[in-house]
């Protein structure tokens, strides 16, 4: 039977490589507000995410929005550890005179998100094929099922954004 005749095109599901980050980050924090497992330590209103940073951050989300982009960071890149992790989120430190030099972010937010996501179900360790090493966090298939659905949900406007998208 010819390929071309066989049915209707099935449509391939949307994955979160197929959307820009920016458009899949934003609406990953407002689900993941609403979940239970995934609030905001009493610290994080005075922490730093960084030595490179002079003041704690300005959003009133920003913990959500760290977590939608570590869990999209652990879906790109997995399996990886929290401190991978932290040199992603890192940035240049001002030395004064003296050039910069890039820094870690800070460990502390990355390990509470990542066990935060793991108490969520969203992500688990990746262990060796002798169970003695650790080696990263990966997601989970709720993990993967809810990036899949937020990337689904936000395909349309990155093909408002993006036109040639849609080719894809």
């Amino acid at each position: 039977m010819d390929s071309r005749t066989a049915g209707p095109r099935c449509e391939p599901m949307t994955t979160a490589h197929d959307v820009p980050a920016d458009l899949l980050i934003a609406e990953l924090a407002s689900r993941i507000a609403e979940m239970s497992d995934i609030t905001a330590p009493d610290w994080a209103d005075y922490a730093k995410t960084g030595t490179h940073r002079e003041r704690p951050p300005v959003q009133s989300d920003w913990w959500q929005v760290r977590s939608a982009a570590i869990l999209r960071k652990v879906c790109m890149l997995g399996p990886i550890g929290v401190n991978h992790m932290s040199q992603l989120f890192g940035g240049p430190k001002d030395r004064g005179v003296k050039q910069n030099r890039a820094v870690a972010g800070s460990r502390n937010v990355a390990r509470t998100i990542m066990q935060q996501l793991t108490s969520a179900g969203l992500i688990t360790s990746k262990h060796n094929p002798a169970g003695t090493v650790n080696l990263g966090k990966v997601l989970t298939s709720e993990g993967q099922s809810l990036l899949d659905e937020v990337a689904h949900t936000v395909r349309p406007q990155a093909e408002e954004r993006y036109p040639g998208l849609s080719n894809y």
